[in-house]
């Protein structure tokens, strides 16, 4: 299993994040690796939403299923994916009042299929560009809404 995590400040209400983040439809305007959306089973995303995504990473396409496990309104969502190969993914966005703004906590842990075998495979192919996508995500999820 690999993981990332990343941490940003951004000088808007949790309530300003929290509606860009758990709007599938804006996905494309600060995930760095987001392609598209495939089926979303429900708007506004709730516990046990459904949402399919495409995403690419090295040039690779592939799809996520992910299914929303816990939400705790403005603080903290989770979710559980499901990729090619038996891949799976845990998600998780925690937010935090910070002096004026809001502190925002991203979180993924990704379990290659395939055992160790394939999680050797996987750091040597994906190496820090996961950690490197996280932090530019971020970046893109501050900018756009401190514009």
């Amino acid at each position: 299993m690999s993981g990332v995590t990343a941490r940003i400040e951004i000088a808007a209400p949790p309530q300003d994040v929290w509606t860009v983040l758990l709007d599938p439809d804006r996905l494309g305007d600060w995930v760095t690796i987001h392609q598209g959306l495939g089926r979303v089973s429900d708007r506004p995303l709730r516990q046990g939403s459904i949402l399919e995504q495409k995403l690419c990473l090295r040039r690779v396409n592939f799809k996520v299923k992910w299914r929303v496990v816990e939400l705790d309104d403005r603080r903290l969502a989770r979710w559980e994916g499901r990729g090619p190969a038996r891949s799976s993914a845990f998600t998780a966005y925690h937010l935090e009042p910070s002096d004026g703004g809001t502190r925002f906590d991203y979180e993924n842990e990704f379990r290659a299929p395939l055992g160790p075998l394939g999680a050797a495979a996987s750091r040597a192919l994906t190496g820090g560009l996961p950690q490197r996508e996280a932090n530019a995500s971020l970046d893109r999820l501050k900018a756009l809404l401190e514009r």
